[in-house]
């Protein structure tokens, strides 16, 4: 389950800097605005995939309050998941 949380919050990141980084910058800088409609509905399904698996992970993995908060912290920071990969998922 570890394996998929860890691809889930690599997609999730991969997405949100997408969407910040070239999505973003299509709408208002090009008048593009399907960029954000198409990669804001890929990253908000994957968002919320991966709050549901840290709540998940918290209570079947006995991860304690503060590894999952800063779990859903890390999910609205741009590159928080490979952070939390990085030192709360590896490190375990």
């Amino acid at each position: 389950m570890l394996k998929t949380f860890r691809i889930v919050g690599y997609s999730e990141g991969v997405s949100f800097l997408l969407l910040l980084g070239i999505a973003m910058p299509l709408k208002y800088m090009f008048d593009y605005p399907m960029a954000v409609s198409v990669v804001g509905a890929i990253h908000g399904g994957l968002f919320v995939l991966y709050c549901m698996m840290v709540v998940y992970l918290k209570f079947n993995y006995r991860w304690s309050i503060r590894k999952a908060a800063m779990g859903i912290i890390a999910s609205v920071l741009p590159f928080g998941p490979f952070v939390f990969d990085a030192k709360m998922i590896r490190s375990s």
